[in-house]
C-alpha cells in the first residue's frame, strides 16, 4: 500500500509552500479541519499577501483564529456558516471577514461559485489498502465538489479520524492529491451541553408530537439533546439529517433506531456532518449502519420528503408574533448561518405524515436581565431565516402549537401564549397598539 504515497508524504512546512499570494485556500468544516496545515500557513504569514480562508464551524483552538492580527494579516475569512473559532478571530482578534447566505442543499454552489479554491487542505483518514482515503466524519458533505477546479490537493491524513462509509463522494484516491502529511491528533470534540429544566419541559411537549416510525433530523443545543434522548422512548426510528449526533448514536446502540420504517434508504442512518465526542467518532469508524452523503443530496427537500413521518425539529434565537424565526443572526451581527433549517422545514412537511417544529426556551439572560424570546419584532438588520409562510409547529416550555393553518391575529395569539408569563401582557398591549389583535 505504501507504494501508493510515499512519495507524496511531505511535513507541513513542506506542503503549505504550494500556497503563494492572492491564492483562496480551503481548510475545513464542522469536524473535518486540517488543523496543523492551517499553523503551518499561520508561520508563513509574513511571506504572503491577501489570501483568502476558506472555511466553516472551527471549534478547535488554532494559531490562525486565536492570535491577534497585527499591522501585516494576510488573510481574509470567508465563509458560509460562522463557528465559535470563526466569531473569535474576527471579533476579538481582528481577522477579516466575509460571509455569504446559502442554504446547506446550495453548498455546491458556494464551492463552485463563491470559495473557488485553488488550493484545498483536506484532513481525511489514512489510506486504506487500496490507497483510498475516506473524508471523515464532515468532509463528505462538501469534499467533492471543492476539489473539483482546485490546482493543488492537500490531505492532512490524520490516524484518529473515523472512516465513515457512504457515497462515491465520500472518499478519494491518494493519486489524486498532490501531496499529504501524516498526523495522530484528536478529532473535534462537542460534548452535549448539560440539559436543563426547561429544555426538557419543551422536550416533553415536542416529543408529544413524535410517533414510533419518525424519520428524525435533529440540530445541536440543549433543547435537541433534551429531545434525541427522550426518544428512548420511540420505537422503529430512522435517520436522515443533516447532522449526525451524540443522541443519535446512543438511540442506534439503544435499539430505538432500526432504519426500517422510512422508505426511502432503508436501513441506513443517512447524514451530511457530524460533530460529537470521541466514543461517536468510534461508533461511527466504518459502521455499515451509517451512511454519508453530501449536503446537496441530505438537504434536497425532495429527498428529505422521500422519507416517512420526517420530524424535523430545528432552534432559534427568537420568534416574532407573526412566527417568523431568526435562528442566524440579530441585530446586524452576524451569528451563525441559515444552515439546513429551512430545507427540512419545507422538506418535513412535504413528507407523508411529517412535522416540521421550531423549538426555543421563551427567554434569555442577557446581561443579568430576562428577555424575551418571543418578541413584537426583531432588531434592526436582524436576517429572517425561516419566514412565517413556511413555519409549521413552534414549541417554547409553554406550549406546542401548529401555526401553518391560523389566521395572523390567531398567529399573534398563539404565540403570546408561547412567551413566558411575565411578558405576556406588554406583548398583549403591544400586538393591540399595533392593529395586529383587538
Amino acid at each position: 500500500m505504501i507504494r501508493f504515497y510515499q512519495d507524496k508524504i511531505k511535513t507541513a512546512a513542506e506542503a503549505v509552500k504550494c500556497v503563494k499570494s492572492g491564492d483562496r485556500v480551503y481548510v475545513g468544516t464542522a469536524s473535518s479541519f486540517a488543523y496543523e496545515l492551517m499553523d503551518a500557513l499561520w508561520d508563513r504569514r509574513d511571506e504572503l499577501e491577501n489570501i483568502t480562508i476558506l472555511c466553516s464551524m472551527s471549534l478547535k483552538p488554532s494559531k490562525m483564529f486565536s492570535t491577534d492580527h497585527d499591522e501585516h494579516n494576510p488573510f481574509t475569512i470567508e465563509t458560509f456558516f460562522l463557528g465559535a473559532r470563526e466569531r473569535v478571530a474576527h471579533r476579538k482578534h481582528g481577522m477579516p471577514m466575509n460571509f455569504t447566505s446559502f442554504h446547506l442543499s446550495q453548498v455546491d454552489i458556494w464551492c463552485r461559485e463563491v470559495a473557488r479554491p485553488d488550493v484545498c487542505f483536506l484532513e481525511v483518514t489514512r489510506p486504506d489498502e487500496d490507497g483510498y482515503v475516506s473524508f471523515g466524519p464532515s468532509g463528505g458533505c462538501m469534499y467533492t465538489y471543492l476539489i473539483e477546479k482546485a490546482k493543488t490537493v492537500v490531505l492532512e491524513c490524520n490516524a484518529q479520524t473515523p472512516y465513515i462509509l457512504g457515497d462515491e463522494t465520500s472518499r478519494m484516491h491518494i493519486s489524486c492529491a498532490d501531496a499529504m502529511i501524516l498526523t495522530d491528533s484528536e478529532v473535534s470534540p462537542l460534548p452535549n451541553e448539560e440539559v436543563d429544566e426547561v429544555s426538557r419541559k419543551i422536550s416533553d411537549l415536542v416529543l408529544a408530537e413524535v410517533p414510533d416510525g419518525a424519520t428524525i433530523q435533529l440540530g445541536l443545543g440543549k433543547v435537541s439533546t433534551a429531545i434525541g434522548y427522550g426518544l428512548m422512548h420511540r420505537n422503529d426510528l430512522g435517520i436522515f439529517s443533516e447532522l449526525f449526533s451524540e443522541p443519535m448514536m446512543h438511540l442506534m446502540k439503544n435499539g430505538n433506531v432500526n432504519n426500517t420504517a422510512k422508505g426511502f434508504m432503508d436501513g441506513k442512518s443517512v447524514f451530511a456532518f457530524s460533530l460529537g465526542t470521541r466514543e461517536m467518532y468510534e461508533y461511527m469508524d466504518r459502521n455499515p449502519l451509517i451512511y454519508n452523503c453530501p449536503f446537496p443530496f441530505v438537504n434536497d427537500p425532495v429527498n428529505i420528503a422521500k422519507n416517512k413521518r420526517v420530524m424535523s425539529i430545528n432552534t432559534a434565537m427568537s420568534v416574532d408574533l407573526f412566527g417568523q424565526v431568526a435562528a442566524d443572526s440579530m441585530g446586524w451581527t452576524q451569528q451563525s448561518a441559515v444552515g439546513g433549517q429551512l430545507d427540512f422545514v419545507k422538506g418535513a412537511q412535504m413528507s407523508e405524515g411529517g412535522k416540521s417544529i421550531i423549538a426555543l426556551a421563551s427567554t434569555m439572560e442577557k446581561n443579568g436581565k430576562l428577555e424575551s424570546k418571543v418578541c413584537l419584532n426583531f432588531p434592526p438588520g436582524t436576517a429572517v431565516t425561516t419566514p412565517r409562510s413556511e413555519v409549521q409547529y413552534v414549541a417554547t416550555e409553554y406550549g406546542c402549537i401548529n401555526l401553518k393553518h391560523l389566521n395572523m391575529a390567531d398567529r399573534v395569539r398563539a404565540m403570546i401564549s408561547l412567551a413566558h408569563p411575565s411578558f405576556r401582557d406588554q406583548l398583549t398591549e403591544e400586538a393591540k397598539r399595533y392593529g395586529l389583535i383587538r
